[in-house]
């Protein structure tokens, strides 16, 4: 048994994968929760997908795919927030336009005669093709986005779970969900190159997503997420060995399957079952309310609480 499970780490490549999906499930899973509790799961596929022109002009010209991934996340982006200010089109329909034509352009460039040598690993990511540089420079940003994360924890849970009151508490709703798109996009230069173009948004969306049906708690869904990410990554990577299957689309499978467990296990018993994130939204709003009406209730003055009742 112990054999098993230690046979596919046993040389460098595949240790460093290991670390590798270590490293991104740590920062995707958590990231993933907030992605699903402020409905931005669209935008995480869009910057994704719109990516795709800059890697593969990175792979016709060998360069690194991390410079191609932040040139297309940057274009993505931009184009994402002018199509989304056209009130006549409307936002969704013209980011998806937007998106859509950025990732035409991609396939354009990807099917020229010129193939990339690098396609299957644009579009399907390679775990077990990191170097030791590249995975320093993962553990460098991941450290910096798990840093980010819990600088801006009060900040989002603020804005996500009491928009009202944010803005006098120095939490804009916002500001904060431009600095979660930030976080995401930062993520996904992370991810791109051990997940792909194609497959970055299972890991990015799933746990999380998962982690939020089961989770009784805020800071339960991002424990359970983080876990979620990391095992998926893991067993992914065993799937991969035994199965003799690309380890990209190992490791989305494996997320897919981590959201439907999680979903099966809270529909099965709908007694107990916690609330989705939109109820605990519901929730935390309620019971702060409470808090707030009975700070807020008038209390009767001394004398009338000192004096005697009439016999």
């Amino acid at each position: 048994m112990i054999d098993a499970l230690a046979e596919p780490f046993g040389n460098s490549i595949t240790q460093r994968g290991l670390v590798e999906v270590i490293l991104l499930g740590l920062v995707c899973g958590p990231l993933g929760v907030w992605i699903v509790v402020y409905r931005q799961s669209y935008a995480a596929e869009s910057l994704a997908h719109g990516a795709l022109p800059g890697l593969v002009l990175a792979a016709l010209a060998g360069v690194p795919l991390a410079l191609g991934a932040a040139g297309g996340l940057l274009l993505a982006a931009a184009a994402i927030a002018l199509a989304g200010r056209d009130e006549v089109v409307g936002p969704d329909t013209a980011v998806a336009v937007v998106v859509t034509g950025l990732f035409g352009l991609g396939a354009l460039l990807a099917l020229s005669p010129n193939v990339p040598p690098r396609l299957g690993e644009i579009l399907f990511g390679d775990p077990l093709s990191v170097s030791g540089a590249d995975l320093a420079a993962t553990g460098a940003l991941v450290a910096l986005l798990l840093a980010a994360l819990a600088r801006e924890h009060r900040g989002l849970a603020l804005a996500a779970f009491d928009p009202e009151s944010a803005p006098s508490l120095g939490a804009a709703p916002g500001r904060r969900q431009l600095a979660l798109l930030v976080l995401l996009a930062v993520t996904t230069l992370v991810a791109v190159q051990a997940l792909g173009n194609l497959l970055v948004v299972a890991l990015l969306v799933a746990p999380g997503a998962g982690a939020l049906q089961l989770a009784r708690s805020l800071g339960g869904a991002l424990a359970a997420s983080g876990a979620l990410a990391v095992g998926a990554g893991v067993a992914g990577l065993y799937a991969s060995h035994y199965l003799e299957v690309a380890a990209g689309a190992a490791i989305a499978l494996a997320a897919v399957a981590a959201f439907g467990l999680c979903w099966t296990a809270a529909a099965l018993r709908p007694g107990a079952r916690p609330p989705a994130h939109p109820r605990l939204r519901d929730r935390l709003r309620g019971r702060r309310a409470t808090r707030r009406d009975r700070s807020r209730r008038p209390r009767p003055p001394s004398s009338a609480r000192s004096a005697p009742e009439a016999g």
